[in-house]
């Protein structure tokens, strides 16, 4: 019924390009889901916590990570392909399991001691391929899957969720069940702020935990490619907490020496006909610095031949009309925008700002302080900038756009929701926001992009 009820809200223009929207949602804080709403699983030692990310730069491994909460046993995760039967015979007979090990960590952070957290990356998958897993023993076993993506090419279709800043309330949950419902992403891009631990006391690491129940029945079954935020900073040296991104590290494991990073706060994959590039807006990344200097070899990498369809995702916008945050992630546009630009990147998704907002295309790279050229202005070059941190998080929605919308805003709204990008071929990809609101997912802003490298014209809004 959701998706049907956006369907007819799409085709009939729910929102103007150019505009912001009239619809506001009530700024309060959204009430935090209680802790005992999320119960570990039955069962001795049964693996929590549950997510799947890629474990390589072109989509045939995938990382399979679980919490133990009382031993650090078994390590390592059971897999078949779905359509074989798992075999009963130990001396040989069926189908052959296949197991990879895991490594596993644990930390304390303040008065919180971790259970025990594992990480097995999977090798050598067929692509396009759905495949069961099984972790754990006894009657704490549990069993789910994936369905690794097509292989890398420029005309594969793919779909991607969105969402960011998500939290643990009751809008984070009905956000989550509304990209659910539609059943039409394979893979989540989610653009920070995960737990929001760091607002509790002494940044509470049990909400980590909740967090990590939580998004299960959507982390365990599609993989999510992660964007560290400021959220996952932690540092809290009044409690003697000094180690940037402790629990993040941790829990959450990407595949950046795949890509050549040093570092797994950025990283790039290639998927289906997509190349990723997660950059981190809370690391150095001015000239000389690891991550300046990834970029500058990342990009010229890039085969568009390939994967047409390059997108950057990270936490900060560098173009934002929101009061809230304004012009936080300025430095970062001014080190990095020529090159997306030079590069030609499709999109830029950020999350941040708690509403969401898009962008025409822009750029603002002929800045120049003595003869004061400094406005953004149309570049059939550029990235749509997209702001989607409207996930529902504790801190609420961020209402306070600047009044006067900047010609560079093509529409914006104050509103929780998630968004899919549907990649159609090389040159086609259409792209949609669902607001929140009286449970549906009112789709609130649309449009077909087209690829900067292969069909470089001039996009206009479904809802103009």
């Amino acid at each position: 019924m959701w998706c049907l009820v956006t369907l007819f809200l799409l085709l009939n223009g729910v929102s103007e390009a150019g505009r912001t929207s009239s619809y506001v949602r009530e700024a309060l804080p959204s009430l935090e889901i209680p802790k005992e709403d999320f119960p570990p699983p039955s069962g001795y030692n049964a693996p929590e916590q549950v997510h799947i990310t890629q474990g390589d730069y072109i989509g045939r491994s995938m990382i399979v990570s679980w919490v133990t909460p009382l031993e650090d046993q078994p390590k390592f995760v059971t897999y078949w392909e779905a359509h074989e039967k798992k075999s009963v015979d130990t001396n040989g007979g069926g189908i052959k399991r296949n197991r990879a090990r895991a490594i596993t960590t644990t930390y304390r952070y303040y008065n919180y001691s971790s259970a025990y957290i594992h990480h097995a990356t999977i090798n050598r998958l067929k692509y396009n391929t759905k495949y069961i897993y099984e972790l754990g023993n006894g009657n704490g076993t549990r069993k789910f899957w994936f369905t690794t993506p097509p292989e890398v090419g420029p005309d594969v279709p793919y779909t991607f969720g969105i969402i960011g800043d998500l939290g643990q309330t009751q809008a984070s949950n009905q956000t989550l069940e509304h990209y659910l419902a539609c059943r039409k992403g394979q893979t989540m891009l989610f653009l920070g702020d995960f737990s929001y631990a760091d607002v509790h006391p002494f940044h509470d690491n049990e909400k980590w935990d909740t967090f990590g129940r939580f998004i299960e029945k959507s982390s365990a079954y599609e993989p999510w490619i992660y964007v560290p935020g400021n959220h996952e900073l932690d540092l809290a040296p009044e409690i003697g907490e000094h180690t940037l991104f402790k629990p993040y590290k941790h829990r959450y494991h990407v595949p950046f020496r795949a890509s050549g990073s040093t570092s797994p706060l950025w990283y790039s994959i290639k998927r289906a006909s997509a190349h990723i590039i997660v950059l981190s807006s809370y690391s150095a990344f001015s000239i000389y610095t690891p991550q300046y200097r990834w970029l500058k070899h990342e990009l010229p990498k890039v085969n568009r031949t390939e994967t047409p369809w390059l997108i950057v995702l990270m936490h900060s916008p560098m173009y934002n009309s929101n009061n809230y945050h304004y012009m936080e992630g300025e430095t970062m546009r001014v080190v990095f925008e020529p090159w997306f630009v030079k590069y030609k990147v499709d999109l830029v998704f950020a999350g941040h700002v708690h509403s969401y907002e898009r962008s025409e295309r822009v750029s603002n790279i002929q800045y120049n302080i003595t003869e004061g050229i400094s406005s953004p202005v149309k570049d059939p070059s550029a990235p749509v900038y997209l702001t989607v941190g409207d996930g529902g998080n504790i801190e609420g929605i961020a209402d306070s756009f600047i009044e006067h919308q900047p010609s560079y805003s093509a529409f914006r709204e104050a509103s929780f929701g998630h968004a899919l990008l549907q990649i159609k071929n090389r040159t086609h990809a259409f792209y949609s926001w669902h607001r929140n609101q009286d449970n549906v997912p009112i789709a609130g802003d649309s449009i077909w992009f087209y690829n900067r490298y292969w069909f470089p014209k001039e996009e206009t809004s479904s809802n103009a």
